[in-house]
């Protein structure tokens, strides 16, 4: 669900503003759809992820303005908050947000309905008279509490869930993280801050919304929602004292999960605690320490232990082609899938390739790498492959061939993604068994029959 629109339009004042929210991703034609909500509108805003989504938002940008000249339009997200002077260097781009927008996007509107200019307003970039880029100073982040709930009603809640499958509710209860990972450009957004919506009025605010969609399954999209363990405490005793039935899935790092007291896990679990997504990054101890982790590998596996002692189930993320890392730091990584995996059948390993998101720290090693442009930009794929980055073809190959088996070897995951749902699954997933424990991926027959008979399709 596009919550960080959905944030937006719900900040908007409704008796001043009619707020239209377009998701590109549920429309039969969004550009039709958009051109004609534009017509006769005050603004037309944009949030802009770095890589290929750009070029989503570029498009939609430049039909914009071709049709409505004297439109203002607005970037928001990710990438504006990271480049907000050169992001105006594209023409159809009149103002940037950076970092948090509630307030900031409000206080535009505002301006504009009052026929003002935007100097002044925080954590804003715009063009001044002469062409050149003016930009504001940085808003500080807020506390949740401060802004109006987000309102469902502007989006359409039951064709996200007829494409999700499921009765799924996704909801943002904090922002930022206190962390410092190096791969990360959320340090440089946030600035190592976290804020949080207070567990009493997100117990209400969710219970108005089971009330209302009856929804079966809450997933938190918050970067680190276990930050605080008496919240997350709280949270729990607000769901349970509501009567609310559902379950749910957070975000924890290893460190957290260490420190959480057993009573906490049991409130969680009682309270429908399903899974949680920890970011694992590498098996390497070397490594840990290059990206900034600030955790451990046997807090990594204390964590494991410990969700798969309250039978949860967990997404391990990994990533490996950090520039300079080594073999035999790649080797330690997948050994460290493998023994996780082998801890449950509930334990899933996605494993992606580092791509250099800018404004972390590790990217700024590898700077004249990386774009220069939006356009340049919006063809970089964080996705597919690590063409143009630091992983040799030879290790390539390797690490292709062992996440493949690795997906079938352990059987059913989370997503319901499994061996046993395709044809021939018993025999697949014994062969994936064999290869992941003897480390034979050579002549990988089952893997290119797979792929020819289902390929996946491109998450880019």
């Amino acid at each position: 669900m596009p919550l960080g629109l959905l944030a937006i339009g719900s900040n908007l004042d409704p008796a001043r503003f009619d707020v239209r929210i377009i998701d590109a991703r549920i429309e039969a034609d969004p550009l039709d759809a958009v051109l004609k909500a534009a017509e006769g509108a005050l603004c037309f805003g944009v949030t802009m992820l770095t890589g290929r989504p750009l070029g989503d938002a570029l498009a939609m940008l430049r039909a914009v303005k071709r049709a409505n000249p004297a439109l203002t339009t607005v970037a928001g997200g990710w990438h504006p908050s990271l480049f907000p002077v050169e992001t105006l260097d594209e023409p159809s781009i009149d103002i940037t947000v950076a970092g948090q927008g509630e307030r900031t996007f409000a206080e535009i509107m505002d301006r504009l309905a009052d026929g003002a200019g935007v100097d002044g307003i925080a954590g804003v970039t715009f063009r001044g008279a002469a062409g050149q880029a003016v930009r504001n100073p940085a808003r500080r982040l807020e506390g949740l509490d401060v802004f109006a709930p987000p309102n469902f009603e502007l989006i359409p809640v039951e064709r996200y869930f007829e494409f999700k499958g499921r009765r799924q509710l996704d909801y943002i209860g904090s922002i930022g993280c206190n962390f410092r990972c190096a791969f990360c450009a959320d340090p440089f957004v946030y600035g190592r801050d976290w804020k949080a919506t207070s567990a009493s009025r997100l117990g209400a605010e969710i219970e108005a919304l089971w009330r209302r969609y009856r929804f079966t399954d809450l997933n938190f999209q918050d970067e680190t929602y276990f930050t605080h363990r008496q919240r997350v405490a709280d949270i729990c005793e607000e769901f349970l004292r509501r009567g609310l039935d559902f379950t749910w899935a957070g975000t924890m790092r290893a460190d957290q999960g260490v420190r959480l007291p057993d009573e906490i896990w049991r409130l969680c679990v009682r309270s429908g605690l399903r899974r949680v997504l920890v970011g694992v990054e590498t098996g390497s101890h070397e490594m840990m320490r290059r990206i900034r982790k600030d955790t451990t590998i046997d807090a990594i596996l204390e964590t494991a232990a410990k969700c798969r002692q309250h039978d949860l189930a967990v997404i391990f993320s990994f990533i490996v082609g950090f520039p300079e890392e080594t073999e035999e730091q790649v080797e330690a990584t997948l050994g460290l899938i493998k023994t996780l995996r082998a801890m449950s059948p509930k334990f899933e390993t996605p494993l992606f390739y580092y791509k250099p998101y800018p404004g972390s720290a590790l990217a700024a090693a590898v700077a004249d790498q990386t774009p220069r442009t939006l356009d340049d930009w919006a063809t970089f794929d964080y996705v597919a492959g690590p063409a143009g980055t630091w992983v040799p073809p030879h290790l390539y190959r390797r690490i292709e061939r062992f996440k493949f088996y690795n997906k079938y070897a352990a059987g059913p995951g989370t997503t319901g993604e499994s061996a046993k749902g395709w044809g021939p699954g018993r025999l697949l997933r014994r062969a994936a068994r064999w290869r992941i424990d003897h480390d034979v991926y050579a002549a990988p027959v089952e893997k290119f029959l797979v792929q020819h008979l289902r390929p996946e399709p491109s998450l880019s």
